[in-house]
């Protein structure tokens, strides 16, 4: 079976982040410790590996749908925002956040801009994976638990 598949989605993606972290040009912004993840969150992320791992559930989703981009990942990682007394209501989550990690991958090597889509006119129809990037996903091994 498929490694990205085997494992659970919490733990694959931590392995990739560390994975993730050897790679130089993949790394923080200065300004992404002061950022809210999108519009539904009162505070900004604490957790000093959120880049990483973020970035490891992008390549994820990548591998899984094959062509995606950043309006359809937006959407997948958002979430509903708390309106006080009103109902809640789905927010996006930022796209400056997915955008600059698409173009880390880009400039490492692990995504391409996809070839034009029959049935999508003038617009980009978002990325997918290289064989670099497949064979990173796919390189990830599980731990000592999946064998117990």
């Amino acid at each position: 079976m498929n490694p990205v598949y085997e494992l659970n989605a919490q733990e694959y993606n931590v392995k990739l982040a560390e994975a993730l972290k050897q790679i130089e040009e993949i790394s923080e912004p200065e300004w992404a410790s002061f950022v809210k993840s999108g519009p539904s969150k009162e505070r900004p992320v604490e957790d000093p590996d959120f880049w990483y791992k973020r970035a490891a559930s992008v390549l994820r989703q990548i591998y899984k749908k094959g062509i995606i981009g950043v309006n359809k990942l937006r959407t997948k990682y958002g979430s509903k925002k708390n309106r006080g007394m009103a109902p809640e209501k789905f927010k996006k989550a930022s796209g400056k956040i997915i955008r600059v990690i698409l173009q880390q991958t880009d400039k490492a090597g692990l995504t391409e801009l996809a070839k034009e889509i029959k049935g999508v006119r003038g617009k980009k129809p978002g990325r997918q994976l290289t064989a670099k990037g497949k064979e990173l996903l796919e390189s990830i091994k599980s731990g000592g638990k999946a064998s117990e």
